[in-house]
């Protein structure tokens, strides 16, 4: 039974457009804060937390079959005091009760129901429960009752059984470091064996269904190969990035990356497509076009740039918006596939011929007897089999796929999560800093810029620190170690891309906050959550890289290269204990310590310190920048002086690699040093391929 649209709860006072979407349930929910919780303590209640996101597909089967259901929706109000999150607003919240999840079920997701008592622990959870016994779970309505009955009657062992898995959670988030810490090279290659063992060399990616794609995982192999010249490494990269973006998981059409294939073959996604994997995987093709110099892999990542700035982008103010959701009219997926009558209609019979031959559409369907647009077979084998000639080939499918796309527009599109987070802004700040420098499109650096300085005046409190969220005019919840840590990293990438040093004094003065308020002084590390946090049951502590990198390989990411940039070597040490603290997680799980572990690859590597003299917008000191950014080198960081600058002694003393550098002969001169040393400096862009490409690393002591 639906509940009427007049119904409404206290969700409908949040920004969240997820909780906003749970506004009218007929359940009571609750945000998070002290109302719910002093109620449940006053009134000695259970807590129901339901924790997802709004592009979650099961959140919203979840929420139709039994938030919208009048007597379920009865049963939770009279005995639960029942508690709505937005785990991409609150990742603190949901990185302790997932961790609870995980060890009561042995596996976690979303939708998240974690039942806890009224002092916050967790005694029972799972994701998603159906309204009534099927695919092997217990109906909803039923494990209300028994969890109900349990906490009434078996109240000592509820308490015990969650003080136990606290005291676990707790164990397991505060990793000791270990002494006489010794990095080296066998770490990175250690990590390469365990993906070479987990690759699947017929359809590319890790492990079997459903595949993430392993953004992450496919830059630390790059790296491996950069480093050992191992061409096995560099084969597992660039398969699996062509199986994904042949593959249905990237849209054909409008560019950008779904969230995950529901299959081995990169085939059927879940449709959601968030900013974050779009983010990630644009860093993972621009290295790969830097290593191999391959157009395709350029092309994905302006087809996927071109997607974020027309759909995730605040055209007027910046900012990247976080989610598209996976369906639409209710139904997943519907905005993306096709039958050939749509097909032929829009195309005419002749270009459909092609069209629905190369894209793989039939009358049988390839998904729920509709299609999915995939490239089932590369362009060099559909070429021989068809005998077209490959530039008719290319005309046809542009001119088709500008037909469909267009056509498709006028579809109802799927829901946009617009709340704008910190975190996830960095990310793609990062990334399109990045492209501007490999690319050069001054789109990429504008949408960077633009939306780094909506950050800094939108969610910067008066104290200075950081925010983690806004939306329609509000900015509210402190930032966690990942927004500090990934929007650093993206001031930084913004710094490098335009040589503005106000980007790289908001980094310094960002990164002093990050060490203030989550630093670990008595065992080194980063919390999750910084000092003025609210209080939660735990105060963790995570290295593993889940969707996205953690806060904590983001930070050693950021320390390693403010550490050289601003000549601050204590940034160095703390991400060696940093190192410390997970060398255990690095050798046994690296797939889930890839950030960490391209961390690790920076240090023993002696980054490349280039440092370049001359004026920014004089052409040769363009063509040197190009010079090296189309080169695969990344472990390196890039400062420039202009010497004809007001603010010269300013930058030379906020950037010591700079600082008594000059130019040779009035031309743009560049140095290229190692732990502080410089070779000779030149002027000539030949020299690069000795002073990047062919100078080894010198010999360091890490210990």
């Amino acid at each position: 039974m639906k509940n009427t649209p007049k119904h409404t709860n206290r969700l409908i006072d949040e920004t969240s457009p997820y909780l906003l979407q749970h506004a009218h349930n007929p359940v009571d929910w609750y945000p998070w804060g002290e109302e719910a919780l002093n109620l449940a303590k006053n009134l000695d209640k259970p807590i129901l937390l339901s924790i997802g996101y709004s592009a979650c597909h099961w959140c919203h089967v979840m929420e139709r079959e039994s938030f919208e259901n009048e007597k379920i929706a009865a049963i939770m109000n009279k005995y639960y005091i029942n508690i709505k999150v937005d785990r991409e607003e609150r990742p603190d919240l949901d990185e302790i009760y997932m961790s609870a999840v995980q060890i009561m079920t042995g596996s976690g997701g979303w939708p998240m129901t974690v039942f806890l008592t009224p002092e916050l622990k967790p005694f029972y959870g799972g994701t998603y429960f159906p309204p009534d016994d099927r695919y092997g779970r217990p109906g909803f309505p039923k494990l209300l009752e028994a969890v109900k009955d349990a906490y009434r009657s078996k109240r000592e062992e509820i308490n015990e059984q969650a003080e136990k898995l606290v005291s676990h959670i707790n164990q397991i988030s505060n990793p000791k470091g270990v002494e006489n810490l010794s990095l080296d090279d066998k770490i990175i290659e250690q990590a390469f064996y365990h993906y070479q063992n987990r690759f699947d060399s017929q359809h590319g990616g890790f492990g079997q269904a459903p595949k993430f794609p392993p953004g992450m995982g496919l830059i630390l192999l790059l790296r491996y190969w950069k480093r050992s010249g191992n061409s096995r490494a560099l084969h597992i990269v660039e398969f699996t990035l062509e199986k994904m973006a042949r593959g249905g998981m990237n849209d054909q059409l409008g560019g950008g990356f779904h969230r995950y294939s529901t299959d081995e073959i990169w085939l059927a996604p879940h449709f959601e497509k968030m900013l974050y994997d779009n983010s990630l995987l644009t860093v993972t093709y621009l290295e790969a076009f830097q290593a191999t110099s391959k157009p395709f892999y350029r092309e994905v990542v302006e087809e996927t740039l071109g997607y974020v700035l027309r759909e995730m982008y605040d055209q007027k103010n910046g900012g990247f918006y976080s989610t598209q959701d996976a369906d639409s009219e209710g139904e997943e997926g519907k905005f993306f596939v096709w039958t050939p009558d749509e097909v032929e209609q829009i195309l005419g019979q002749v270009d459909a011929k092609v069209f629905c031959d190369f894209y793989d559409v039939t009358d049988h369907g390839n998904f729920e007897h509709q299609n999915i647009l995939w490239v089932k077979t590369p362009t060099d084998l559909y070429i021989k089999k068809t005998n077209l000639e490959q530039t008719d080939l290319i005309k046809i499918l542009n001119r088709c796929k500008k037909k469909l796309f267009d056509a498709r527009e006028k579809r109802i599109k799927p829901g946009l999560d617009d709340k704008i987070l910190t975190s996830w802004n960095g990310l793609m700040i990062r990334s399109m800093g990045l492209a501007y420098q490999i690319l050069g499109d001054p789109r990429y650096l504008e949408a960077a810029e633009t939306s780094a300085k909506f950050i800094l005046k939108e969610l910067v409190q008066k104290n200075g620190h950081l925010l983690r969220t806004h939306r329609a005019g509000k900015s509210h919840l402190n930032a966690c170690l990942e927004d500090y840590s990934y929007f650093i990293a993206g001031l930084i990438e913004l710094y490098q891309a335009s040589f503005d040093p106000y980007w790289l004094r908001e980094a310094n003065r960002l990164n002093q906050i990050m060490i203030s308020q989550f630093w670990d002084s008595q065992n080194g590390g980063f919390f999750f959550t910084g000092k003025d946090h609210p209080k939660l049951i735990v105060r963790s502590k995570s290295a593993y890289d889940g969707a996205t990198p953690s806060g904590a390989s983001m930070a050693v990411h950021v320390l390693l290269r403010l550490a050289i940039l601003l000549n601050q070597p204590d940034l160095r040490e703390k991400a060696k204990i940093t190192f410390s603290l997970y060398d255990h997680t690095m050798k046994t799980a690296p797939s889930g310590s890839a950030q960490m572990l391209c961390g690790v690859d920076f240090l023993i590597d002696a980054p490349k310190e280039i440092a370049i003299v001359g004026n920014p917008l004089s052409e040769q000191t363009q063509e040197i920048l190009r010079n090296i950014h189309r080169r695969f080198v990344p472990n390196k960081v890039i400062a420039l002086l202009n010497p004809n600058t007001e603010e010269k002694q300013e930058i030379e003393e906020l950037i010591p690699l700079l600082a008594g550098k000059t130019s040779i002969d009035g031309k743009t001169t560049i140095y290229v040093c190692q732990n502080y040393a410089c070779q000779l400096p030149t002027t000539d862009i030949d020299d690069l391929d000795k002073l990047l490409d062919l100078s080894k690393p010198l010999d360091i002591d890490i210990r």
